[in-house]
C-alpha cells in the first residue's frame, strides 16, 4: 500500500496546476481520495476542525444502506422462488436462470434466494454507477471539480427504488436524467434543490409507467403477478378491507411483501435509522416530524372513514409499514442538501412531507404510493420554511434590541 501511495504521490505533480494532465485532475482526485483519504485539512481559525468529512459522512449512509441491500437482493428472489414453487414452473429464463439452474429455487435456502434476487438488483445498480459516473465525470471535467463520494449513495438509493423486472436502458435514462438535470445543472454537489435519486425515480414513473405500476412488476417472474399490499388495500370492497391484505403487519414490518427492491423492510430501515442517528448524520428532527405527520394525518382519515374509498380504513400503525414510508422517512426526507436546515423548519418540512404522503396516498386510490412526491414537494418548500425561520428570528432580534 505504501508504494501505491508512493506512485500516486509521484503522479499528483503531473495533475496539479501547472502540469501537463492538468485538465484531468478530478479523475486522479477521485482515486487518490478514494483510495486513501483527502489530505486537505483545515489548520487555523476560524475554520471548525472535526473528524468527520464528505467521504465519511457517505460511508455511514451506506453502511446504514446495507440491511436495505441485503434484504433487497433476499426478499427480490424469496418472491420468485415463492412463485416458482407455487406454480410449478421450471425455473427463470434466459441467463438468469442458466445460472440458477447450479443453485436450484428453493424458498427456503437462503443463499438460493439471495442469488437469485442479486441477478436482478446488481445489474440494476451496476448500470446507475456507470451511466451516473460517466455523467458526473463529463461535468467535473469540464468544471474542474472533485468527484464526490455522494454519488456513491445517490446511485444506491435509486437502485433501492426501483421494481426488480425494470428494463437496463430505463434505468440508464432516469439516472442520467436526475444527474443531469436534477443536480449538475444546479451547479454539481451540494447545490440540487431536489434530492436526484427521487427525481430519477419520478422521471421513469411518470415517463415508462407501464415497467413502475401494476401487479406485474414486483415479481421477477414472467407470467407471474403479484400485487402489493397498498395495491391490494386500494382494491379491496370497503368493509372488507383487512381480509383482502395476504401478509400479516408483521411481514410488512420485515419486508417479506412485494414491492419495490430496497424499501419493503421497515426493520432494515430502522437499523439505518440507529446508524444515521447515533453518528449524527440525519436530523432526529425531520424523522420524528415526518412520522408524527404521516401517523396522525393517517388516523385523521382512519377515524373519518368513508363508505366508497377504502384506504381511510387502514389503520394508522399499517401505513407506517406500507410502501416507502419507512424508507423515504430514514434515506430520502434526511437529505442534507435538500431538506431544512433551521430546527423549526425541519419540524414543518417533516411534518409537511409525512401528511402528504398519507394524503396522496388515501384521498388518490388510483395512486396510493405517496412518499416520492411528498418528498419532493417538501424539497420545494424547505427553503421557503428555512426562510420564514430565519425572518422571523430577525424580526424577534429587532424587538428585543430595538
Amino acid at each position: 500500500m505504501k508504494s501505491l501511495s508512493k506512485f500516486f504521490e509521484d503522479a499528483g505533480r503531473h495533475f496539479e496546476k501547472g502540469g501537463s494532465l492538468e485538465r484531468y485532475y478530478p479523475l486522479y482526485e477521485a482515486f487518490d481520495s478514494f483510495l486513501f483519504g483527502c489530505n486537505q485539512t483545515t489548520k487555523s481559525a476560524p475554520h471548525v476542525r472535526d473528524g468527520i468529512d464528505l467521504k465519511r459522512i457517505m460511508t455511514t449512509v451506506i453502511i446504514a444502506l446495507l440491511p436495505c441491500v441485503i434484504m433487497a437482493m433476499w426478499n427480490t428472489g424469496y418472491q420468485a422462488n415463492s412463485a416458482i414453487s407455487a406454480m410449478g414452473l421450471p425455473g427463470a429464463e434466459g441467463w438468469r436462470g442458466d445460472i440458477m439452474s447450479l443453485i436450484g429455487y428453493d424458498p427456503r435456502s437462503f443463499f438460493s434466494n439471495f442469488s437469485h434476487g442479486a441477478l436482478y438488483f446488481l445489474p440494476v445498480y451496476i448500470v446507475t454507477i456507470l451511466v451516473g459516473s460517466l455523467w458526473e465525470g463529463i461535468f467535473n471535467l469540464v468544471r474542474g471539480h472533485e468527484f464526490s463520494e455522494a454519488f456513491l449513495v445517490t446511485s444506491l438509493l435509486f437502485a433501492l427504488t426501483l421494481p426488480p423486472t425494470i428494463p437496463l436502458w430505463q434505468v440508464a435514462a432516469g439516472i442520467s436524467f436526475g444527474v443531469v438535470f436534477a443536480k449538475e445543472v444546479f451547479g454539481g454537489v451540494g447545490q440540487n434543490f431536489m434530492n436526484p435519486a427521487l427525481v430519477s425515480r419520478a422521471f421513469i414513473f411518470f415517463a415508462y409507467p407501464a415497467q413502475m405500476t401494476g401487479n406485474g412488476i414486483w415479481t421477477s417472474v414472467d407470467g407471474i403477478t403479484g400485487a402489493t399490499s397498498l395495491g391490494q388495500f386500494a382494491a379491496a370492497v370497503p368493509g372488507e378491507v383487512m381480509s383482502s391484505v395476504s401478509a400479516t403487519w408483521f411481514q410488512s414490518f420485515v419486508g417479506v411483501v412485494p414491492g419495490s427492491m430496497g424499501e419493503t423492510s421497515t426493520l432494515a430501515c430502522l437499523f439505518g435509522a440507529f446508524v444515521l442517528l447515533i453518528t449524527g448524520i440525519a436530523s432526529w428532527r425531520i424523522m420524528a416530524s415526518m412520522l408524527l405527520g404521516g401517523f396522525l394525518c393517517a388516523t385523521f382519515f382512519w377515524i373519518q372513514g368513508s363508505a366508497v374509498n377504502p384506504m381511510y380504513s387502514i389503520p394508522p400503525h399499517w401505513h407506517l409499514v406500507l410502501g416507502g414510508f419507512a424508507f423515504g422517512l430514514v434515506f430520502m426526507a434526511t437529505d442534507p442538501v435538500s431538506a431544512a436546515h433551521t430546527p423549526v423548519g425541519q419540524w414543518l418540512y417533516g411534518m409537511l412531507i409525512g401528511s402528504l404522503a398519507i394524503l396522496i396516498r388515501v384521498a388518490n386510490p388510483a395512486y396510493p404510493e405517496g412518499v416520492m412526491l411528498a418528498i419532493l414537494l417538501g424539497n420545494v418548500f424547505a427553503p421557503l420554511f428555512d426562510y420564514f425561520v430565519i425572518q422571523a428570528n430577525i424580526k424577534r432580534r429587532k424587538l428585543r434590541h430595538g
